[in-house]
């Protein structure tokens, strides 16, 4: 089959494309699934290098991906690398909604993909759920809404992942918790001007969310990337995390991201960024 009117990588499978209906049956791409797999082929370049980091030292690498949704990450990573350069290996994806979680089943069935499971699970009961490994290596959430991104690193941070990737969105739960102290901080400091108006509140809000979360990564001992998932302009949650295991406990991120949460109020959420128990302020 010629393929000039898309690029495909090298060994990517052309069923697979078709039964993501990414491409047609004839083998044909309209604009929009171009786009699609030009983003995923994206984030395949940052989540390549972390696979062959665990690749080297353990053959059975588990990978779970959260809010997998039609699995077209999970799939694309299964083919591209699970397939031949880690055989062993297994991806878990984690959705909630089961129509999605039957068919990825079926799918991976069909494709002969025996190393794709997936579970109908809320990423937060997936912390404990004994359905999962003990050990994982690689964490993805990607558009995990609200809170299930901040569950989805409590969930690495349970199995001591060696790698996170992280692409945020809806972070409601900060601005709503600025928005309902803001008549007591307003009178405090001059840095509450940064989320008076509504507008701001919801921007400061989804901006601080990230920065906390970084700090809370750091202080667990992650080493950051963080960085713009390009390719993605129809979104505009477009941050990208990624966060790998390389330090002890941090004790400056630690104290930098408590007196963060002082200055702006937002002390009560101390539980959702919580920190090493190490590093823990004792009572």
């Amino acid at each position: 089959m010629k393929n000039k009117t898309y690029d495909i990588l090298p060994g990517q499978s052309v069923e697979l494309l078709k039964e993501l209906h990414i491409l047609t049956r004839e083998g044909q791409m309209n604009q929009d699934s171009r786009r699609k797999l030009k983003q995923v082929y994206h984030l395949f370049q940052f989540i390549e290098p972390l696979l062959q980091d665990v690749v080297q030292d353990e053959a059975h690498i588990n990978l779970v991906d959260h809010g997998a949704g039609k699995s077209y990450l999970g799939f694309i990573l299964y083919d591209l690398f699970f397939r031949e350069r880690a055989r062993e290996g297994c991806i878990w994806g984690i959705e909630t909604r089961d129509e999605l979680v039957s068919r990825s089943q079926e799918l991976a069935q069909r494709l002969e993909f025996p190393g794709m499971r997936f579970l109908n699970l809320s990423v937060a009961d997936s912390i404990t759920s004994p359905e999962l490994p003990a050990r994982i290596d690689i964490v993805t959430a990607l558009h995990a809404c609200d809170t299930a991104t901040d569950d989805a690193i409590r969930f690495a941070l349970a199995k001591e992942a060696r790698h996170i990737v992280l692409v945020p969105c809806c972070q409601a739960e900060v601005a709503a918790t600025l928005r309902r102290n803001k008549g007591a901080a307003l009178g405090k400091s001059a840095l509450t001007e940064l989320w008076r108006h509504p507008i701001h509140t919801r921007e400061f809000g989804s901006h601080l969310t990230n920065v906390l979360r970084c700090l809370q990564l750091e202080a667990h001992g992650y080493q950051l990337n963080v960085t713009e998932l390009v390719g993605w302009e129809h979104s505009m949650k477009n941050e990208l995390i990624i966060a790998s295991r390389r330090n002890k406990p941090q004790r400056r991120a630690a104290e930098r991201l408590t007196a963060l949460l002082e200055a702006t109020g937002l002390e009560e959420l101390a539980a959702r960024f919580f920190l090493p128990a190490e590093l823990q302020a004792q009572p």
